[in-house]
């Protein structure tokens, strides 16, 4: 018989699920994300990895640069108390890449545990959709015809 009720404190949220939020000029790990979202009482976890794409809307693009506000790693902690007040999140991560990229490097990674996977894949959606449209980290891309091109928050 199933069960039906999460009495269990494995299934709430953790005390302090935050475990990582940065954003760095350095290459990011997919490792170190992963690492940080480990929980004992987690049944899923849920990774998204951003990279960048040698396209973007029809044109070709060689390279890109990600600059960001001052109070962007503060609203990144906004956004993940956001998905931590909404969901039972174990351990939630986030780190996101400023600087020159070049196409196929890493620009973000996030990643959440959740007692149960749907908890988990809904979590980390809304933290990455949240990342992007709500922390102020601006695209500049650089397209093969030499045209260039801002994006607003990623």
């Amino acid at each position: 018989m199933a069960r039906t009720t999460y009495d269990h404190p494995g299934e709430q949220s953790a005390p302090d699920p935050i475990r990582l939020l940065a954003i760095r000029d350095t290459p990011l790990s997919l490792d170190e994300v992963f690492r940080a979202v480990g929980d004992d009482a987690a049944g899923g976890t849920a990774l998204f990895v951003g990279t960048v794409r040698n396209h973007d809307s029809g044109a070709d693009v060689d390279a890109l640069g990600y600059s960001c506000h001052p109070t962007a790693e503060a609203e990144m902690r906004r956004v993940a108390e956001k998905v931590v007040a909404q969901f039972p999140v174990r351990a939630l991560a986030a780190v996101h890449r400023v600087g020159d990229l070049a196409v196929g490097d890493l620009a973000v990674v996030v990643a959440v545990s959740c007692p149960h996977r749907g908890e988990a894949f809904e979590a980390c959606r809304k933290l990455i959709d949240d990342l992007k449209h709500e922390v102020p980290i601006w695209k500049h891309q650089k397209f093969s015809d030499g045209t260039e091109e801002w994006v607003g928050a990623c």
